[in-house]
């Protein structure tokens, strides 16, 4: 009797928890793969999540960067939306203050805008970025460590 209320919870533990193979499910907290040293300072990850579906028209990525890690500058011919998940993060759009983000943040940049953003200096983080993929990210300056370091040390002292 013990053996087969066993197997019974056994059995139905499965069913319950098993996924459907008739569904495309996927898991944004997967870390992704390490993104080449291509536009940016330092060790990124990057896992799209919904990528190139026309049907939706815009993008997922979630992206995480080590502390002491940031993209170059860059702009998208489409607005994008980046939603901070974990962490800190620098952002800043060109002739505007750079300026700190934390978890529970969300910012868009409009289209066509330069902007760059990272992790901070001393912070990991993870954030999602939504945008269309209807063109490439053009990208425009490299952005020095020197810079970076600077807008580290000023944004500091305004924490």
């Amino acid at each position: 009797m013990k053996s087969s209320i066993f197997t019974l919870l056994i059995l139905t533990s499965i069913s319950v928890f098993s996924q459907n193979s008739e569904y495309n499910v996927s898991s944004y907290l997967t870390e992704g793969t390490k993104a080449p040293n291509t536009h940016y300072i330092g060790e990124a990850w990057l896992n799209p999540i919904i990528h190139n579906d026309a049907e939706l028209g815009y993008n997922i990525t979630k992206a995480t960067f080590k502390a002491n890690s940031t993209l170059d500058w860059h702009k998208h011919s489409s607005a994008q939306v980046l939603i901070i998940v974990d962490g800190e993060a620098y952002y800043q759009e060109r002739g505007k203050e750079p300026m700190i983000l934390k978890a529970g943040d969300v910012i868009k940049c409009e289209k066509n805008i330069e902007h760059w953003h990272s992790s901070t200096k001393f912070s990991d983080v993870t954030y999602l970025a939504l945008y269309s993929g209807e063109q490439p990210t053009t990208w425009i300056e490299v952005l020095s460590q020197e810079y970076y370091d600077e807008v580290a040390e000023k944004l500091k002292t305004n924490r």
